[in-house]
């Protein structure tokens, strides 16, 4: 069968390909570098889907299935992914998606997402919620310079949550006033002196 990715502003295809599903058309077009900005992709299944690196930018993935999908290193800026399923929560708030990177053990991304059932982290292997992550980092890496890397990230997602989430909000282990006044360069200063400690 034919399957066709098309353009949400203008309708033309954006990518095209004789194959058994939208999702294998949609990871093909990804491993062929296409441009999917603005590609119209909403209720489509890309569950467990490869899109490691793929240009998503402003694409409607509204109501889409993302659970188990790999969207490492994804340009979803200004994507529309309201609604959209990530392992098994649906996303909520304005901005569902924090991506942070790289960092940890694998100088990989780290992608936090809001969904209806609280915050969600996909990391390298881990994929769980971040008490689980936390638990995890703790577990894995004591209090080594990676430790200390995930432990202001979390901080970040704590504060990015309470800020754009519509779902229940956690207690921050750090002020979000104090992340919102310094954005990056909190974060940038955190990881900074993680490093330096180590």
């Amino acid at each position: 069968m034919n399957f066709e990715i098309k353009s949400r502003y203008s309708g033309a295809i954006l990518f095209a390909l004789e194959c058994g599903s939208l999702k294998l058309c949609v990871e093909a077009a990804v491993k062929s570098g296409a441009d999917l900005s603005g590609a119209y992709l909403s209720g489509a299944d890309l569950s467990g889907a490869y899109l490691s690196g793929a240009y998503l930018r402003s694409a409607y993935l509204s109501g889409a299935d993302l659970s188990g999908a790999d969207l490492s290193g994804a340009d979803l800026r200004g994507a529309d992914i309201r609604g959209a399923l990530v392992d098994g929560g649906k996303l909520v708030g304005t901005r569902p998606v924090l991506q942070i990177g790289p960092l940890g053990s694998r100088s990989d991304y780290l992608l936090a997402f809001l969904t209806e059932k609280g915050i969600r982290v996909r990391a390298g292997c881990f994929s769980g919620s971040l008490d689980e992550f936390s638990k995890a980092v703790e577990r894995t890496h004591a209090d080594n310079e990676h430790a200390r890397e995930y432990v202001a990230a979390i901080q970040m997602i704590e504060a990015y949550a309470s800020i754009w989430s519509a779902a229940e909000r956690p207690t921050p282990r750090t002020d979000a006033a104090q992340v919102l006044r310094y954005g990056i360069r909190y974060v940038d200063a955190a990881l900074a002196k993680a490093r330096s400690e180590s």
